[in-house]
């Protein structure tokens, strides 16, 4: 993954970009798909490794308390994450 500079305007695409990678996808493959999130899953330990990363970098980029992270966490899994297997 190209190395970009993370900050508040960037950081959806970037953690979109990180989880399509860990389900082996690109944006490109968002394209082919009419409901992306469906056909696209993470395992459970690709989805632990997913939070983990962005946790720690959503209380880096908005100066947040773990609280505020994990719900916009919360948010962002709801709107743009992929399936878990086996859920």
């Amino acid at each position: 993954m190209e190395q970009k500079k993370i900050n508040r305007e960037t950081i959806s695409q970037h953690l979109l970009e990180y989880q399509l990678e860990l389900a082996n996808a690109s944006i490109i493959d968002v394209i082919k798909y009419d409901n992306w999130r469906f056909e696209l899953t993470l395992t459970r330990t690709q989805h632990e490794e997913f939070k983990k990363y962005a946790l720690k970098l959503i209380k880096k980029t908005f100066h947040c308390n773990a609280l505020k992270a994990d719900n916009t966490f919360t948010f962002f899994q709801q709107e743009y994450g992929l399936r878990i297997k086996g859920i």
